[in-house]
């Protein structure tokens, strides 16, 4: 468990990212790890919680293309993704055709940065993860 100081939890989420972290939030009564970040445990209504590292491992829950012209980035993928300690979370599948991502597909957690140098959570499928 990673103890953090007391900060708004989008903050401390957004400071592991460009720190090539990413931390979920466990609640401290019921165990369970919860993502978005939050002040409160969606499990208990409680404050009290802890910081840890993901692993990065994940299944694809679901998923679609997003049609778009070539001159505007051409088609991408959007997914929710199941991972590992339990949360949900919605992101996108890179280095892969986007019709080609499927759901129950493992894939790896990774840092990217987005057009103005903001991090962003993606996955890759896991057999093509560094």
């Amino acid at each position: 468990m990673i103890q953090i100081p007391d900060e708004a939890p989008e903050v401390t989420f957004r400071n592991g990212l460009k720190e090539g972290r990413l931390l979920l939030q466990r609640c401290a009564d019921s165990g369970r790890c919860f993502f978005y970040p939050r002040t409160v445990s969606p499990f208990s209504g409680s404050s009290r919680y802890t910081w840890q590292q993901a692993s990065g491992a994940g299944t694809v829950y679901s998923t679609t293309v997003v049609r778009q012209k070539a001159e505007q980035g051409g088609d991408y993928n959007l997914c929710l993704v199941d991972l590992a300690e339990g949360p949900r979370m919605m992101s996108r599948v890179e280095d892969i055709d986007p019709a080609q991502v499927t759901i129950g597909m493992k894939v790896t957690a990774f840092i990217a940065t987005d057009d103005k140098g903001e991090p962003l959570v993606l996955f890759r499928p896991s057999e093509a993860a560094p």
